[in-house]
Protein backbone atom coordinates (compact mmCIF):
# COMPACT_ATOMS: atom_id res chain seq x y z
CA UNK A 1 0.00 0.00 0.00
CA UNK A 2 1.03 3.62 -0.76
CA UNK A 3 0.83 5.57 2.43
CA UNK A 4 1.30 9.66 2.69
CA UNK A 5 2.18 10.82 6.22
CA UNK A 6 1.16 15.17 6.58
CA UNK A 7 3.07 16.38 9.40
CA UNK A 8 6.29 15.07 10.70
CA UNK A 9 6.09 16.01 14.51
CA UNK A 10 6.17 13.74 16.89
CA UNK A 11 3.57 11.61 15.71
CA UNK A 12 4.26 11.56 12.06
CA UNK A 13 7.81 10.80 12.66
CA UNK A 14 6.98 8.09 14.85
CA UNK A 15 4.19 6.52 12.33
CA UNK A 16 7.01 7.23 9.38
CA UNK A 17 9.34 5.49 11.05
CA UNK A 18 7.19 2.54 12.16
CA UNK A 19 5.79 2.05 8.44
CA UNK A 20 8.87 2.78 7.02
CA UNK A 21 10.01 -0.87 8.36
CA UNK A 22 7.56 -2.86 6.50
CA UNK A 23 6.71 -3.15 2.13
CA UNK A 24 4.57 -0.55 2.20
CA UNK A 25 5.22 2.72 0.32
CA UNK A 26 5.81 5.80 2.91
CA UNK A 27 6.13 9.41 1.73
CA UNK A 28 6.35 12.19 4.16
CA UNK A 29 4.84 15.78 3.59
CA UNK A 30 5.92 19.07 5.18
CA UNK A 31 5.77 22.33 4.37
CA UNK A 32 9.55 21.89 2.74
CA UNK A 33 8.62 18.88 0.46
CA UNK A 34 9.14 16.29 2.90
CA UNK A 35 12.96 16.44 2.05
CA UNK A 36 14.84 16.75 5.53
CA UNK A 37 12.31 14.66 7.22
CA UNK A 38 13.25 11.86 5.16
CA UNK A 39 16.55 12.61 4.97
CA UNK A 40 16.65 11.57 8.91
CA UNK A 41 14.72 8.82 9.05
CA UNK A 42 16.52 7.42 6.16
CA UNK A 43 19.58 7.69 8.21
CA UNK A 44 17.99 5.55 10.61
CA UNK A 45 17.43 2.86 8.16
CA UNK A 46 13.70 2.98 7.31
CA UNK A 47 12.41 3.38 3.84
CA UNK A 48 10.60 6.68 2.89
CA UNK A 49 10.38 9.58 0.33
CA UNK A 50 9.54 13.46 0.77
CA UNK A 51 7.35 14.70 -1.55
CA UNK A 52 4.88 17.84 -1.50
CA UNK A 53 1.05 17.58 0.01
CA UNK A 54 -0.99 17.51 -3.87
CA UNK A 55 1.97 14.52 -5.47
CA UNK A 56 1.61 12.21 -1.84
CA UNK A 57 -2.09 12.15 -1.80
CA UNK A 58 -2.25 11.59 -5.23
CA UNK A 59 -0.40 8.89 -5.25
CA UNK A 60 -1.25 7.81 -1.77
CA UNK A 61 -3.93 4.61 -1.09
CA UNK A 62 -3.86 6.07 2.74
CA UNK A 63 -3.12 9.21 3.81
CA UNK A 64 -2.44 10.10 7.71
CA UNK A 65 -2.96 13.05 8.60
CA UNK A 66 -0.84 13.89 11.93
CA UNK A 67 -0.84 17.70 11.58
CA UNK A 68 -2.79 20.16 14.60
CA UNK A 69 -6.82 19.60 13.94
CA UNK A 70 -6.80 23.22 13.07
CA UNK A 71 -4.52 22.95 10.11
CA UNK A 72 -7.03 20.35 8.35
CA UNK A 73 -8.72 23.12 6.95
CA UNK A 74 -5.49 24.00 5.11
CA UNK A 75 -4.59 21.38 3.62
CA UNK A 76 -8.01 20.61 2.49
CA UNK A 77 -7.21 23.43 -0.30
CA UNK A 78 -3.95 21.74 -0.77
CA UNK A 79 -4.55 18.31 -2.90
CA UNK A 80 -7.51 16.13 -3.66
CA UNK A 81 -8.60 13.76 -1.16
CA UNK A 82 -11.73 12.37 -3.03
CA UNK A 83 -11.27 8.26 -3.00
CA UNK A 84 -8.54 8.10 -0.16
CA UNK A 85 -8.50 6.07 2.99
CA UNK A 86 -7.84 9.23 5.55
CA UNK A 87 -6.72 7.96 9.14
CA UNK A 88 -7.13 11.11 11.63
CA UNK A 89 -4.74 10.91 14.37
CA UNK A 90 -5.88 13.82 16.56
CA UNK A 91 -6.61 15.05 19.50
CA UNK A 92 -8.43 18.89 19.57
CA UNK A 93 -7.26 20.03 22.35
CA UNK A 94 -7.18 23.45 22.97
CA UNK A 95 -4.08 25.55 22.92
CA UNK A 96 -3.59 25.23 26.84
CA UNK A 97 -4.24 21.82 26.65
CA UNK A 98 -7.23 22.30 29.38
CA UNK A 99 -9.74 20.95 27.21
CA UNK A 100 -11.39 19.70 23.99
CA UNK A 101 -12.09 22.29 20.91
CA UNK A 102 -14.77 20.18 19.79
CA UNK A 103 -16.98 17.45 21.60
CA UNK A 104 -20.25 15.81 22.67
CA UNK A 105 -22.29 16.36 19.31
CA UNK A 106 -19.35 15.86 17.44
CA UNK A 107 -15.75 15.27 16.81
CA UNK A 108 -12.42 16.10 14.89
CA UNK A 109 -12.88 13.24 13.14
CA UNK A 110 -16.53 14.15 12.06
CA UNK A 111 -15.55 17.87 11.41
CA UNK A 112 -12.30 16.37 8.89
CA UNK A 113 -14.99 14.08 7.30
CA UNK A 114 -17.10 17.13 6.48
CA UNK A 115 -13.92 19.29 5.19
CA UNK A 116 -12.66 16.16 2.64
CA UNK A 117 -16.37 15.05 1.81
CA UNK A 118 -14.95 12.87 -0.59
CA UNK A 119 -12.82 10.87 1.60
CA UNK A 120 -12.94 7.08 3.82
CA UNK A 121 -12.13 9.11 7.45
CA UNK A 122 -11.39 6.75 9.75
CA UNK A 123 -9.93 8.00 13.65
CA UNK A 124 -7.20 5.52 15.04
CA UNK A 125 -3.55 5.70 16.66
CA UNK A 126 -4.91 9.05 19.13
CA UNK A 127 -4.35 7.48 22.06
CA UNK A 128 -1.00 6.21 21.32
CA UNK A 129 2.27 8.26 22.09
CA UNK A 130 4.59 9.20 19.84
CA UNK A 131 7.19 7.80 22.25
CA UNK A 132 6.41 4.55 21.94
CA UNK A 133 6.77 4.38 17.97
CA UNK A 134 10.73 4.22 18.40
CA UNK A 135 10.10 1.72 21.87
CA UNK A 136 8.10 -1.29 19.78
CA UNK A 137 4.74 -0.21 20.62
CA UNK A 138 4.99 -2.67 23.33
CA UNK A 139 3.83 -1.70 27.39
CA UNK A 140 4.91 -4.59 30.08
CA UNK A 141 5.71 -6.86 26.45
CA UNK A 142 1.72 -6.64 25.61
CA UNK A 143 1.09 -5.06 22.52
CA UNK A 144 -0.74 -1.45 22.28
CA UNK A 145 -4.49 -1.26 21.16
CA UNK A 146 -5.76 1.26 18.96
CA UNK A 147 -8.87 1.96 18.74
CA UNK A 148 -10.21 2.19 14.69
CA UNK A 149 -13.79 4.32 14.14
CA UNK A 150 -14.79 4.70 10.60
CA UNK A 151 -18.41 4.18 8.50
CA UNK A 152 -16.49 2.67 5.84
CA UNK A 153 -15.68 -1.11 6.38
CA UNK A 154 -12.75 -1.07 3.56
CA UNK A 155 -11.44 1.36 4.82
CA UNK A 156 -11.56 -0.03 8.30
CA UNK A 157 -10.11 -3.32 6.84
CA UNK A 158 -7.37 -1.21 5.24
CA UNK A 159 -6.40 0.52 8.70
CA UNK A 160 -6.55 -2.61 10.83
CA UNK A 161 -4.07 -4.44 8.41
CA UNK A 162 -1.73 -1.19 8.36
CA UNK A 163 -1.99 -1.13 12.29
CA UNK A 164 -1.37 -5.08 12.79
CA UNK A 165 1.94 -4.41 9.84
CA UNK A 166 3.44 -2.25 12.97
CA UNK A 167 2.65 -4.62 15.48
CA UNK A 168 -0.52 -2.76 17.47
CA UNK A 169 -3.43 -4.79 18.40
CA UNK A 170 -6.64 -3.66 16.74
CA UNK A 171 -9.59 -2.82 18.33
CA UNK A 172 -13.01 -1.98 16.39
CA UNK A 173 -14.73 0.60 17.69
CA UNK A 174 -18.13 1.28 15.32
CA UNK A 175 -18.68 4.37 12.99
CA UNK A 176 -17.03 6.71 12.75
CA UNK A 177 -19.18 9.13 15.57
CA UNK A 178 -17.44 7.07 17.96
CA UNK A 179 -14.60 9.33 18.04
CA UNK A 180 -16.51 11.52 20.06
CA UNK A 181 -15.58 8.88 22.79
CA UNK A 182 -12.00 8.11 21.39
CA UNK A 183 -10.81 11.84 21.40
CA UNK A 184 -11.79 12.40 24.95
CA UNK A 185 -9.95 9.33 25.63
CA UNK A 186 -6.76 10.72 24.22
CA UNK A 187 -6.70 13.43 25.94
CA UNK A 188 -7.03 11.58 29.43
CA UNK A 189 -3.98 9.49 28.32
CA UNK A 190 -2.34 13.22 27.24
CA UNK A 191 -3.84 14.24 31.01
CA UNK A 192 -2.56 11.52 32.72
CA UNK A 193 1.06 11.24 30.99
CA UNK A 194 2.07 15.34 30.86
CA UNK A 195 -0.19 16.96 33.71
CA UNK A 196 -0.60 13.72 36.76
CA UNK A 197 3.29 12.77 35.90
CA UNK A 198 3.02 9.32 34.50
CA UNK A 199 4.57 10.08 31.44
CA UNK A 200 4.83 8.92 27.85
CA UNK A 201 5.12 5.24 28.45
CA UNK A 202 1.89 4.78 29.69
CA UNK A 203 -1.45 4.07 26.79
CA UNK A 204 -5.00 2.77 27.44
CA UNK A 205 -5.82 -0.61 27.07
CA UNK A 206 -9.04 -2.53 27.20
CA UNK A 207 -8.34 -6.06 28.90
CA UNK A 208 -10.51 -9.13 27.86
CA UNK A 209 -11.33 -7.96 24.22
Amino acid sequence: MKVAIIGIGNVGSGLALALGKTNHQVFVVDRHGGLEASAKLKEQGVKVEGADIATAVGQADLVIISTFYNAVAELAQQADFSGKIVIDVSNPVTADFSALQVGHTSSAAEEIAKLLPGAKVVKAFNTIFAQHYATGLKVSGQPLQTFVATDDENARQAVKGLAEDIGLKVIEAGPLANARYLEPLGFLNIQLGYVFGHGTGIAPQWLGV
